[in-house]
């Protein structure tokens, strides 16, 4: 892969008094090579054993004695997410960055496996910093990001949200830096973005850049200013561009941001924000509205398929009656699977779910010149059936009666199995 091939990812939060709704609205783009299959996978609360030990993509480290609940949606591949949430409310997106820190290939933790093992263990926001800084300090991050023979390697941001608050997590090998958002709206794009607002960092992160020569030692402290490279990637100067636009579509919704205009930002094609340049596309996409109020339940979007401008957004909602949606988990090859047999990813599997496979053979419809009418009434049907769901569940975020928890946790997988259906 070409040092400079696009590879971009974007999230967004929204809170009072931006949300148009007393709530945190969140929401992400998955932006992954364009032939990976992206699943979504509910795992339940768990507890364990002392002493056990987790076996993440590339490491093991150590278990806790209670996991929480979580819905992810993942690359195939990989043990850990690009985003998801818990039963907490605790909503994690992650992206690529690159820094003047070097970028080693020596497995480690993914930045995906930081997210998941963050939403097991963490009941807010805040907790979820502590908990990927712990494990950085720990086990450090690295391993190739891909699941190709060619390392392709990064650090990571984090976007985390809760019901009351959001954190920004910007790293650089195992330092970062913390910044806390109260209010208003923010987002990221594959670049540092704190600047001197630092909540919380590293004990030897000023210390480190200083002895680097990037911080003089006096004065205000910069963190992206810091360690973000000078000569940058054409890459990096590309989501400069997205986090202007994303900004931009932010602040044209400021007071009126809802779970529709999260969706509609996700889909804008323009800003490059909905990608598809070269061997990348967005291949998932997830919008969470997390109320104030803890009396309502928080509501998860997911697509579990490529183009969100060409998917649908479908609820999920934790409940008594969740489960595992069998039409968008991937195929298992167990011991066989290239990415478990060392050297890695000497072969490739077929990992298309049910759905996916559903959705490519839509999309074609959809984007066919020849097949115009076709396609239309399919887009049409995507977006009845996400209207459905968007209504289905506007009543429980004004704080209406709600249906049986079993009905609840049942959701997804209704819609998954309806939009199965309209691809038949």
């Amino acid at each position: 892969m070409a040092s400079d091939t696009p590879c971009s990812c974007d999230c967004f939060v929204s809170m009072p008094p931006a949300s148009a709704i007393p709530a945190v609205i969140f929401a992400k783009n998955s932006d992954r090579p364009r032939d990976e299959v992206q699943e979504v996978v509910f795992v339940p609360a768990g507890t364990h054993a002392p002493g056990s030990q987790l076996q993440c993509t590339y490491i093991a480290v150590e278990q806790v004695a209670e996991t929480h609940a979580v819905i992810l949606s993942r690359p195939a591949w990989l043990w850990g997410a690009e985003m998801g949430a818990n039963e907490h409310g605790v909503c994690i997106g992650n992206e690529a960055v690159w820094t003047k820190e070097p970028v080693g290939e020596e497995e480690a933790l993914l930045g995906m496996d930081l997210l998941r093992l963050a939403l097991e263990r963490s009941r807010s926001a805040q907790e979820a910093v502590l908990v990927i800084a712990g494990l950085l300090e720990r086990h450090g991050q690295g391993g190739s990001c891909r699941e190709d023979p060619t390392p392709f390697c990064y650090h990571n941001t984090f976007l985390l949200a809760d019901r009351t608050e959001a954190w920004v997590l910007e790293t650089a090998g195992r330092l970062w830096a913390a910044q806390r958002i109260r209010e208003g709206a923010r987002n990221l794009s594959n670049q540092l973005s704190i600047g001197t607002d630092i909540a919380a960092e590293h004990p030897a992160l000023r210390a480190h850049a200083q002895a680097r020569g990037w911080w003089g030692g006096r004065g205000a402290f910069h963190f992206a200013r810091a360690f973000s490279l000078g000569q940058q990637p054409a890459r990096m100067e590309a989501a400069k561009a997205r986090f202007r636009a994303g900004r931009e579509l932010l602040q044209r919704r400021q007071g009126a941001i809802t779970a529709e205009a999260m969706m509609d930002i996700l889909r804008d094609k323009e800003s490059g924000i909905c990608m598809d340049a070269g061997g990348f596309r967005t291949t998932a996409s997830m919008v969470s509205v997390l109320p104030r109020d803890p009396a309502r339940p928080c509501v998860h979007f997911l697509t579990a398929t490529p183009d969100p401008a060409r998917s649908v957004f479908k609820p999920f909602i934790f409940g008594a009656g969740a489960a595992q949606a069998p039409q968008v988990l991937s195929p298992a090859f167990g011991a066989q699977d290239p990415v478990r047999a060392v050297p890695r990813f000497r072969a490739r599997v077929d990992r298309r779910h049910a759905l996916y496979r559903g959705h490519q053979a839509a999309l074609g419809l959809m984007e066919s010149e020849q097949e115009q009418e076709q396609g239309r009434r399919l887009r049409q049907k995507q977006r009845d059936l996400e209207q459905e769901g968007l209504e289905a569940v506007r009543g429980l975020l004004a704080g209406a009666g709600a249906p049986p928890s079993q009905e609840l946790g049942g959701l997804f997988q209704a819609f998954v199995e309806r939009e199965s259906q309209a691809y038949v």
